[in-house]
């Protein structure tokens, strides 16, 4: 939804109203407007945080970089796009620094320093009357914007919701296939990625934007593509010619035998001919530790070894880090990385994720009939046990290991399943790849209003990643529906999930609210599959995980973000602002030496 200028949200009953507005500064990359589409849950984070402290009077306003580009003029300005949600948007355009970092990543020095970016920035904030700044990406910014910021007198709140300030490629993630434990001071990061030159790919930008500026983006797609069509034929290149999936499927091997099923040394699958090919790209992802949290957070000496220019740029995210005012990451996990990193351990706060549509899922499941019944028991089960993957078929969601687990899963056990992926982006690979099984369905991406409805669809959660995840909105989105979670043992989902019989999972007698296996570990991933089909994992009500999760309402999300506003500021609480609840103790035990008090404003 777009709004003009003088457009105001109407506030929900029983939303809070502040007493004193903040002038709020947020910093990202993304479109805000498009919240999850672009930017993914960062964005959508990132939009909801801002809508809410709309809501409660406060002025916001955002700045994208990295995205905007222009022939003429040249250098950065910073131009008002849109306002959206009563939420003022700007852009900073002809950026040194491009978006997303993957376009960045052989940017060093300028991402390092851009003063003249910086100073536009520094302007714009002065413009907007800005008293508090919360980047919640620097991308498409200088590393050094963040001491510019603290320089010129304002407070600056981080939230980190990759690990963009220690790695270029944002997630730790080698060549985008296995955890990076060890950078090697910089070394390993040495073509781990493919980048264009910086200079080639902003005039680039420029170009095509100017262009689509001129004539439409739909005309600038059409001369683009057709010039491509030209250029190869010159080259003597011919068209490639891929066929429709429907058209690739091969006539049925079984045809003549009719309603003969055969017998029990059958594997249950059906063959359609499809075959898996190079341009698929479906990659060998790599395996991790069990312990491979531990391993990162006690190598400190690994993380600040510094080699090549690399290794410099985490000198630089460091140092910056170390300039806010406080750096609120959304899992204790991701505080320990930091820390083991080289970032004050002072400025760390873990700051829970809420959304508006968490809330919803979590209303719903507690509105359902089902909602104190255990979803499957093998014993008495009169349908499969329905296991569902949300995400996407990029290999940092590790959905590559989910699908080689359900390869190795024995008749018996996969004939008691029936697996439901709801994965965006280009899945027909994957598609090819499993569809010899007909437990397993592919229904394509989704969107929030589906996420809602989508509880009743699934018993058991999939979280395959192969990253060491943030606090991944898909976890948080499963756990509020009251669903019982297979999770890698990566990241920030240790925070949250709790195995059977561990003293974490008192709270619903000892049934927790998942099971862990080692990254990337395909086999150990079916393994688990296999214990909760034979009993060997009971599984708990929708109401029984919620008993066992540390969960965080919208509502108290924005009002503990608008308190750190107001602590970096020197100032009281709103009384006026809805009181967020203290962390449990689960929580501020896990979070022991990172819930440090701010230091040096």
């Amino acid at each position: 939804m777009s709004t003009t200028e003088t457009e105001k949200l109407t506030r929900p009953e029983g939303w809070p109203s502040t007493n004193r507005p903040l002038r709020v500064a947020i910093l990202g990359w993304a479109q805000l407007a498009a919240q999850g589409r672009e930017g993914s849950g960062y964005n959508l984070s990132a939009s909801e945080l801002a809508t809410g402290l709309a809501l409660s009077g406060h002025e916001v306003s955002y700045l994208r970089s990295g995205m905007h580009y222009t022939i003429f003029p040249r250098g950065p300005r910073v131009k008002e796009t849109e306002t959206w949600r009563g939420i003022r948007c700007f852009s900073l355009y002809n950026s040194k620094n491009l978006c997303p970092a993957s376009t960045n990543f052989r940017n060093i020095p300028q991402e390092a320093s851009s003063p003249q970016d910086n100073e536009a920035v520094l302007a714009w904030l002065r413009s907007v009357h800005t008293e508090v700044v919360h980047i919640h990406s620097l991308e498409g910014f200088a590393l050094d914007l963040i001491g510019a910021i603290r320089d010129a007198g304002l407070p600056v709140v981080v939230t980190t919701h990759n690990y963009h300030y220690g790695c270029p490629q944002v997630d730790l993630l080698h060549k985008e296939k296995e955890c990076c434990l060890d950078y090697e001071g910089g070394a390993k990061c040495d073509g781990c990625l493919e980048a264009p030159e910086p200079h080639k790919a902003r005039r680039n930008r420029a170009i095509v934007q100017d262009v689509e500026r001129a004539v439409g983006p739909e005309l600038t797609h059409a001369l683009r593509h057709t010039a491509k069509l030209v250029l190869g034929r010159l080259r003597g290149r011919e068209h490639p010619h891929t066929p429709r999936p429907e058209d690739q499927v091969k006539p049925d091997p079984e045809i003549a035998q009719g309603f003969a099923a055969g017998g029990s040394d059958h594997p249950g699958t059906t063959e359609h001919g499809l075959k898996v090919v190079a341009r698929d790209r479906i990659d060998d992802l790599g395996r991790a530790p069990a312990n491979a949290n531990e391993v990162f957070e006690a190598s400190r000496e690994v993380h600040l070894t510094v080699v090549n220019e690399y290794g410099t740029r985490r000198q630089h995210g460091v140092a910056a880090l170390n300039r806010a005012s406080l750096v609120t990451p959304p899992s204790a996990f991701m505080c320990r990385a930091y820390a083991a990193m080289g970032v004050d351990p002072a400025r760390l706060r873990h700051v829970r994720l809420g959304q508006p549509h968490f809330d919803q899922i979590n209303r719903r499941a507690q509105r359902s009939p089902f909602y104190e019944v255990r979803p499957w028991e093998p014993e008495t089960a009169k349908r499969p046990l329905r296991v569902a993957f949300w995400g996407t078929t990029r290999n940092n969601k590790g959905f590559g290991v989910f699908a080689r687990a359900i390869e190795r899963l024995p008749r018996e056990v996969r004939q008691r399943c029936q697996f439901i992926v709801h994965a965006g982006g280009g899945d027909w690979g994957y598609r090819k790849m499993l569809s010899r099984f007909p437990e397993v369905s592919f229904v394509g991406g989704y969107d929030l209003v589906q996420l809602v409805a989508g509880a009743g669809e699934y018993d058991v959660a999939v979280l395959p990643h192969i990253w060491f995840e943030n606090s991944p909105l898909v976890m948080l989105e499963h756990l509020h529906a009251g669903k019982f979670i297979i999770s890698s043992r990566l990241g920030g989902p240790v925070d949250w999930i709790c195995e059977p019989g561990t003293p974490e999972a008192e709270a619903n007698g000892g049934l927790g609210n998942g099971l862990f296996f080692p990254g990337g570990d395909n086999t150990a991933l079916a393994a688990c599959v296999e214990r909760v089909v034979s009993g060997d994992v009971v599984l708990p009500s929708p109401r029984e995980v919620q008993a066992a999760s540390t969960l965080w309402s919208y509502p108290q999300h924005v009002a503990e973000v608008e308190g750190i506003y107001r602590e970096v500021l020197g100032e009281s609480p709103d009384p006026q602002a809805i009181e967020s609840k203290a962390c449990s103790a689960t929580d501020a035990s896990e979070t022991a030496g990172i819930l440090a008090p701010l230091v040096s404003r």
